[in-house]
């Protein structure tokens, strides 16, 4: 990898923030984000229902039809699938269900592993995800792991989906958060965890704010 490129990682468990600060950053930083989880929910939507039922060849073929390019950079960033922007199609919760379902599967994340590296040796940019420090970026220069509770990231991703004019039951968001977290957590391949060099915070308390102060704070040396 090219050391003159910056590769900041922030990993964390669904609904935790980590899109959005991701993107502030980014912002801040004049540099790229990518946004694998929406790399995950394309394919997934892509694939369609069910898809994590089908045989590895099959699964195989339908991925070598799939292209991912990243345009932009902080909020401007855009990730595209088969140069087609991906937007609010991939945002409901049915789909990051899907999505966390064949993120399971190996055939996918190698697939996604080799797309990400590839765009990470273009350009530097802050990549947000489940594995980006443990095993897509595990050189990256700095990294940092995002958690706060279920209840709290639940009242999170609720208040989110009202913003996006989508309906929204917290109890049910609060179930498939702790359905997800612990499909990623215990999952065979790449188990959400903190890389051994992450630095990791608990935002339950803090403002979106209080973490890009958090962040900054760490970033001092690559940004000064």
């Amino acid at each position: 990898m090219d050391q003159n490129k910056l590769i900041i990682t922030i990993d964390g468990p669904a609904g935790v923030g980590k899109t959005t600060m991701a993107r502030k950053l980014a912002k801040h930083l004049s540099v790229a984000y990518l946004d694998t989880g929406a790399m995950f929910r394309g394919v997934a939507w892509k694939l369609g229902q069910d898809a994590w039922l089908k045989d590895e060849q099959s699964l195989a073929d339908e991925l070598k039809k799939m292209s991912f390019t990243l345009r932009g950079q902080g909020e401007r960033s855009e990730m595209c699938l088969n140069s087609v922007p991906l937007g609010p199609e991939i945002r409901t919760e049915t789909i990051g269900l899907w999505a966390s379902n064949i993120a399971k599967l190996k055939v996918v994340r190698d697939f996604l592993k080799k797309a990400q590296q590839e765009i990470g040796q273009q350009t530097s940019l802050v990549a947000e995800g489940r594995d980006m420090g443990t095993v897509v970026f595990p050189h990256a220069r700095y990294k940092f792991f995002l958690d706060a509770s279920p209840e709290v990231r639940a009242k999170r991703r609720y208040l989110q989906l009202k913003d996006m004019g989508q309906e929204a039951d917290i109890e049910a968001i609060l179930k498939q958060i702790k359905r997800r977290d612990d499909q990623d957590r215990n999952r065979a391949i790449a188990p959400l965890r903190p890389a051994d060099d992450a630095i990791v915070i608990d935002t339950s308390e803090l403002s979106l704010e209080d973490v890009l102060a958090c962040l900054l704070q760490h970033l001092k040396p690559a940004i000064v």
